[in-house]
């Protein structure tokens, strides 16, 4: 009785005997009277049926991606090859009109441009450096100040040169003095060698110290140059017109002229500044040598070539110019010749070192069959394009090979297969194939009244032709219950 009760507690036999060991499976278990005998649960049977059941859900699953994959497939695959989807519903011959945007073959001026990218290099690069050494006094500019040619940048101390000037001009007077002595010792000689009253080697040693007094003077008038031409370097000034940089040395520093110096605090090679010249601008890039000879054929007859240089995404245009000069050679590991055009830049686009994109006009092809570029697309054949035949309302689409010339930004040259006039696809080729049925903008489409407007409009472009019911009353030229198809719908 106290083991049913335990039962009916709920606890399992270790549980309710803490102090014996449960029995082994397969082990006789010992009856005890009045008990109700205890049995194992089938453990392995439960395990069995769980993965039963976990397998037929795989399996089911399975089954239902199999199924939807294959009915996704057979849908796709009912318009056949060109079929698509969308507002033109599908493209095939015999099914329903696909909407398409046309535009005509037309006669067009085609500029022909070389892209590439360039480096923006100033005329002219200098860093000021001091010819004289000293302390340096002071500085004339800002940093980052525009600067004239000739404009006061620096100052160097100029008293040791301004004292050895007046060392060397007192010298000078000194040896004039001397050399006027000379000549008129020389005059006297002469006259008394006419006398016969001294020896002519008296009078041609006098003549000798008149030529050496007159070198004398001629080595101290250019020491007084010299000296005078370290007090103008000194000055220092800038050599060309541009802007000036970071400054590179602080006044009270001692500048050398020397290349190889201990001093302290003493500035050699580095210079005081440097200034870069901003206008003109020139632009450094290259350009292939497969156009070379169609760019120096245009420059033999003297024309001169514009350029156009944009920043480094390409859309905004930052100066224009033309084309400079080229390279005396080809580069032979990049099959490429550099190239250098020319720009105002009044307006300071241009950055020294700044990469842009330089745009250059080779040539213009006048007068040439052109088609729009979305127009043109390329198959397993080649270039071809979508011509649009038929008449009002009843449109369909045949494929035209076509031989492509040069190309710009919205036009591409055809040298052959369409003529000017015909009507080409440019918008919703994607849907087309041989022989497939078009709506263009202008044709008459059926509408239905109580339509939802943008959505229960006419069934070959998917788009409603207005809100409510307003389409269903027709437009001008079309049949009732039609309306014109336009670009917007």
């Amino acid at each position: 009785m106290e083991t049913d009760t335990r039962q009916a507690e709920g606890l399992t036999p270790q549980e309710a005997m803490p102090g014996q060991a449960t029995p082994r499976e397969g082990t006789p278990r010992e009856h005890t009277p009045g008990a109700r005998p205890i049995t194992a649960p089938p453990r392995k049977r439960r395990s069995l049926l769980s993965t039963l059941l976990w397998a037929g859900v795989f399996i089911l699953v399975v089954a239902l991606i199999v199924w939807f994959a294959s009915t996704r497939g057979g849908a796709s695959s009912a318009g056949g090859p060109g079929a698509g989807h969308g507002r033109g519903g599908r493209g095939g011959a015999g099914g329903m009109a696909t909407t398409v945007s046309v535009a005509q073959v037309t006669r067009a001026d085609v500029p022909i441009y070389l892209n590439q990218l360039g480096t923006v290099t100033p005329l002219a690069t200098v860093t000021v450096t001091s010819q004289v050494s000293g302390f340096l006094q002071s500085l004339g500019f800002q940093e980052g100040q525009l600067v004239h040619k000739g404009q006061f940048l620096a100052q160097i101390d100029p008293r040791p040169y301004q004292a050895t000037l007046l060392q060397a001009e007192g010298t000078l007077a000194r040896d004039q003095a001397a050399l006027v002595q000379a000549r008129l010792d020389l005059k006297r000689y002469r006259l008394l060698l006419s006398q016969d009253s001294i020896a002519s080697q008296t009078v041609d040693q006098q003549a000798a110290t008149v030529l050496q007094d007159e070198g004398t003077v001629k080595t101290d008038e250019g020491a007084i140059a010299a000296d005078r031409l370290n007090i103008a370097y000194a000055h220092v000034t800038s050599p060309v017109t541009g802007r000036v940089g970071l400054r590179l040395i602080d006044p009270g520093n001692y500048v050398s002229t020397v290349s190889n110096t201990t001093a302290t605090n003493s500035l050699t090679s580095s210079g005081i500044v440097t200034v870069t010249q901003l206008a003109p601008m020139d632009v450094l890039f290259t350009l292939p040598e497969d156009n070379l000879p169609q760019v120096q054929a245009r420059m033999r007859t003297g024309a001169s070539l514009p350029v156009v240089a944009y920043d480094r995404t390409g859309a905004t245009e930052l100066a224009r110019g033309k084309l400079f000069a080229l390279d005396s050679q080809v580069d032979s590991t990049t099959g490429t010749v550099r190239a250098k055009a020319r720009f105002d830049n009044g307006a300071g686009t241009l950055f020294p070192q700044q990469f842009v994109n330089v745009r250059v006009l080779v040539d213009t092809l006048h007068d040439a069959v052109t088609a729009p570029n979305n127009a043109v697309l390329r198959g397993a054949n080649g270039l071809y394009v979508y011509g649009v035949r038929g008449g009002v309302n009843h449109h369909t689409v045949t494929v035209i090979n076509v031989k492509t010339g040069d190309t710009d930004a919205i036009n591409t040259a055809i040298q052959s297969g369409v003529d000017p006039g015909e009507t080409v696809v440019t918008d919703g080729t994607d849907r087309l194939r041989e022989g497939a049925a078009v709506l263009l903008p202008g044709d008459c489409i059926p509408v239905f009244a109580g339509g939802r407007g943008g959505k229960g409009g006419h069934r070959h472009g998917g788009a409603g032709a207005g809100p409510g019911g307003a389409a269903a009353q027709g437009s001008p030229g079309c049949p009732k219950g039609e309306t014109r198809l336009t670009a917007s719908t």
